[in-house]
């Protein structure tokens, strides 16, 4: 009897005993190993992908066979990537890898029902470290431990077995030959279902975990290292303040907040059936209702936001390699400022005078770690009282960011409660979720109270406004869709309806010629983000070849 092996009557250890041997120190061939993993991750790593897949099986009538063919076609196609790997010294680090990609892809998927595209992918390798902190939580921890650290641990402790190396490549070869021909025979037995899943579903290539990820992160790195350096195209350089403009007596201050994560659908200003606007309802505002974003994440719809381009044609390389409206205003004289509490300006405001209040840790407003939005106002006036030109201010919020909105709101904003206090978003009940993310919308309101008044302070000087939109909006759990971050063309209305607000003072109305009851007819108009460039430029008076008139909201109503 050898120690410290179990064996039974018949001379053998028991079955237990083999199985965790295996289990403690598994020993296979590399094409055993690809293989596993390739079944591991269609199983446990794809439940996102395979709830999709289910419902439009169910909406469509797909067959179960075409089911199987789905988990056969991805098996063998995970397996075809795994083989090419499958050599001695490079396996295990890229199993290793593609487990852990795979793990934190399948949470985010799995648990706020978002999708790996392009902009998210972008989207989350700007993220400040703050904001990465607010997504961690127990359920994450329990995924991470599950789908990743155990299953490394054991590629690790596994014993690969290698054959001589033609041998070697000759095996190789055959598994990946073999993936090969099932790809293609499923893809031949089931060919009309592909296409007609690809024509009408095409968005759930991006549920595949991990291969949209990878691909993702891997064009995102192509695109940094080899893009080389990027060379910002001037625009606008021709912008000039029209010369009625300089004859009006007063210059123009013009103050625009961008919003975070707010939906137009939680603004009682919209109907929403709770007092979530109790200050903005008292002021004279133009509350257009009918506006939508860019995109639904805010390395998109930013630097979308400022740019000429509009949504149809916009894309991040022309938003890096083109100038934008901040860039077009200080070519025509007009003094820029932005301050900024939330992650940055995605490129924005590169080239104009730039504040990090967020940094400046004032007690008042930054008692619970982070800053609240108030601190955009923080020493705002004396910086006004310095400047004597046309003037462009944006403040860009914290707003309604999650999945924390609890800690967008101080305390004496919880006016709706109970509410969700954790991060993990499924575990609190509806009405606690949208309490908290009430919540930062009814501090939302009182800062732009706060801002309209802060302009009221400076109308002997200046002809003064506000414009407030936000750069998104946000999922609370509708259709089980939380956060933000889909694809446009399937995102729901939630993440793509925002709100979209305009304040003037009598005297900015009258010394730049607008007619606020023609305005008040165009409120219900479809509008977006294409709007604001043209927008501003009018309303401050600047003269370029950039300005388009068409996409001017207020052109119609300057006399």
């Amino acid at each position: 009897m050898k120690q410290g092996v179990e064996i039974n009557k018949h001379g053998k250890p028991s079955f237990f005993k083999r199985v965790m041997a295996f289990v403690l120190h598994p020993k296979m061939h590399s094409i055993q190993l690809t293989l596993l993993i390739s079944l591991l991750l269609v199983t446990f790593y794809n439940n996102a992908f395979w709830s999709e897949i289910l419902k439009i099986a169910a909406d469509s009538q797909q067959n179960r066979f075409f089911l199987v063919s789905i988990f056969l076609l991805l098996a063998a196609f995970f397996n075809l990537c795994l083989s090419l790997v499958s050599f001695k010294y490079i396996l295990k680090p890229s199993v290793i890898l593609i487990l852990f990609v795979a793990t934190f892809a399948a949470y985010f998927m799995k648990t706020y029902g978002i999708m790996i595209d392009r902009s998210m992918v972008t989207n989350v390798l700007a993220i400040d470290m703050g904001d990465a902190f607010e997504l961690l939580n127990v359920k994450m921890l329990y995924y991470l431990v599950v789908l990743g650290v155990i299953p490394s641990f054991l590629v690790l402790r596994s014993e690969i077995r290698y054959k001589p190396f033609v041998r070697e490549l000759f095996m190789v070869s055959g598994a990946v030959l073999t993936s090969m021909v099932v790809v293609v025979v499923v893809l031949v037995l089931f060919y009309k279902d592909y296409i007609s899943l690809g024509n009408n579903y095409n968005y759930v290539r991006h549920l595949i975990n991990p291969v949209g990820s990878i691909y993702e992160v891997a064009s995102y790195i192509k695109r940094t290292v080899t893009g080389g350096k990027v060379v910002v195209r001037p625009i606008g350089e021709d912008a000039r303040m029209a010369k009625t403009w300089q004859e009006r007596g007063k210059k123009n201050l013009v103050i625009l907040v961008v919003g975070e994560a707010a939906r137009a659908r939680n603004f009682s200003l919209n109907g929403y059936d709770r007092k979530t606007n109790p200050f903005l309802e008292k002021e004279d505002i133009l509350n257009f209702t009918n506006t939508y974003s860019c995109g639904t994440v805010s390395s998109t719809s930013v630097p979308c936001m400022f740019s000429h381009f509009g949504r149809e044609s916009f894309s991040d390389s022309k938003a890096d390699r083109h100038e934008g409206l901040l860039d077009v205003l200080s070519h025509a004289g007009v003094q820029v400022l932005w301050r900024e509490n939330n992650s940055g300006c995605r490129g924005v405001c590169q080239r104009v005078e730039t504040e990090d209040m967020a940094g400046l840790q004032v007690a008042d407003f930054c008692a619970s770690g982070e800053c609240q939005d108030m601190i955009l106002l923080q020493g705002l006036q004396k910086y006004i009282n310095q400047t004597g030109n046309d003037t462009f201010i944006v403040l860009h919020q914290k707003g309604s960011y999650g999945p924390e909105y609890y800690r967008r709101s101080p305390p004496g904003f919880k006016t709706f409660v109970p509410e969700c206090t954790t991060n993990q978003l499924q575990e609190c009940r509806a009405e606690e979720l949208v309490n908290a993310y009430d919540n930062t919308i009814l501090y939302t309101d009182y800062f732009l109270a706060q801002v309209i008044d802060l302009l009221k302070k400076n109308s002997d000087q200046f002809n003064v406004a506000m414009l407030y939109l936000s750069d998104y909006g946000e999922s609370l759990g509708e259709k089980n869709i939380y956060l933000h971050g889909l694809p446009y063309i399937i995102a729901p209305d939630e993440q793509k309806h925002i709100p979209f607000i305009v304040w003037f003072a009598d005297s900015f109305l009258k010394g730049n010629h607008i007619d606020k009851s023609c305005l008040q007819k165009k409120v219900d108009e479809k509008l977006s983000h294409d709007n604001l460039f043209p927008s501003v430029l009018g309303l401050m008076g600047v003269k370029t070849v950039m300005y388009n008139k068409e996409r001017d909201i207020f052109a119609g109503c300057r006399q």
